[in-house]
């Protein structure tokens, strides 16, 4: 089974790259550009038994290694388009844990 981490600053954290992002984009010529936010993906090949098994080692990766808990937040896909994170307010999520949503 495949499925893609996906990690990206908290709101409110600073993000240097995505604002030497959008100065080169303004440099080019993309005045349209108000603002941008930097972030990774990871695509994980696993076995899994199940789309539910998946995503629980998906989001345990992204917990131990892939996100940094303290400024980051990740959501976890799986390549047969399931989505199986939900946009949650953080309050609701454990440490490092902190879902977004598309």
């Amino acid at each position: 089974m495949k499925g893609k981490v996906f990690v990206k600053k908290k709101p409110g954290v600073l993000d240097p790259e995505g604002a030497t992002i959008q100065k080169a984009l303004l440099n080019l010529g993309y005045r349209e550009v108000g603002s941008v936010r930097s972030g990774r993906v990871f695509e994980v090949e696993l076995e899994a038994g199940n789309p539910k098994e998946a995503e629980e080692k998906l989001r345990e990766m992204a917990r131990k290694l892939l996100a940094n808990p303290v400024i980051e937040e990740f959501r976890v896909e799986l390549e047969d388009g399931v989505n199986p994170s939900k946009k949650l307010p953080s309050a609701k999520l454990g440490a490092g844990d902190g879902s977004f949503g598309k």
